[in-house]
């Protein structure tokens, strides 16, 4: 891929966005490619985690290409924007969990693939925002959807309509991210995640984010109806027999053999 890094390490599929002359903007291409990276990857019985992160250490995504949305009338900035959000759709819906690897600036753009991700870890150098109303627009990829339902509403209403930057402590303290480490420690830790996670029951996994992100919406009874009906139907696949039949066992799991 023109835009991309790709590598498969022992279960885990990390996609690196490696333009780092314009700390790692995002353009059609890039959009794109990462669709298509990711899923890829959900496509891939080798994998069970995906990892997204920036390459230098300067940016995870700077936001998108302002050189090129600046030549975009609406039509094309329509374009634009449906691909970017079906993009953070394919990362949201992916049934295998996606870790965001903040290492830098994660504004606009960057911040809402962010947002889209299942877990995020921010290096102590990152920085986050939404300064789309400096530019006279508005978040477009998830933003003003997304943000709220993280952070709440009234938080995700101060960040967008400021436009102000906040840093890796803030983002954590407010809950946008999991965990802040070292910058040299950013991929080993997300990676201790992924292999945390890969000792447990795929099936059980995909339908856990399935049953968290269909019930955003819903209230806590239709919601609950949903949860209820996924939990008992796992009960009835080999991956939860061997669970179970592990644990009264006393042995480890082996779900992926």
């Amino acid at each position: 891929m023109e835009y991309l890094l790709i590598e498969k390490i022992d279960g885990i599929g990390v996609i690196t966005i490696n333009r780092p002359d314009v700390l790692n903007a995002m353009n059609a291409g890039v959009v794109t490619e990462l669709s298509t990276a990711v899923s890829d990857f959900i496509q891939d019985d080798e994998v069970g985690v995906i990892i997204l992160t920036g390459s230098g250490e300067k940016a995870f995504v700077a936001g998108a290409d302002i050189k090129a949305m600046q030549q975009m009338d609406s039509n094309d900035a329509l374009d634009f924007g449906k691909a970017g959000q079906e993009m953070t759709l394919i990362i949201e819906n992916s049934p295998k969990p996606v870790i965001a690897a903040v290492n830098g600036f994660a504004l606009g753009g960057g911040c809402e693939i962010a947002l889209a991700c299942h877990i995020r870890i921010a290096s102590e150098n990152a920085v986050f925002g939404q300064p789309e109303v400096l530019l006279g627009i508005i978040p477009g990829w998830g933003g003003t959807q997304r943000l709220p339902k993280i952070v709440g509403t009234g938080i995700a209403n101060e960040l967008i309509i400021t436009g102000n930057h906040i840093s890796a402590d803030e983002a954590h303290r407010i809950g946008l991210v999991n965990h802040v480490v070292a910058q040299d420690e950013l991929l080993d830790s997300c990676k201790e995640i992924g292999k945390i996670i890969l000792k447990n029951g795929p099936k059980a996994i995909a339908i856990s984010l399935q049953c968290i992100y269909e019930s955003f919406n819903k209230s806590i009874q239709d919601g609950l109806a949903v949860e209820v009906d996924a939990f008992a139907k796992l009960f009835s696949t080999d991956e939860a027999k061997e669970g179970m039949t592990a644990f009264v066992e006393k042995r480890k799991a082996n779900f992926r053999s």
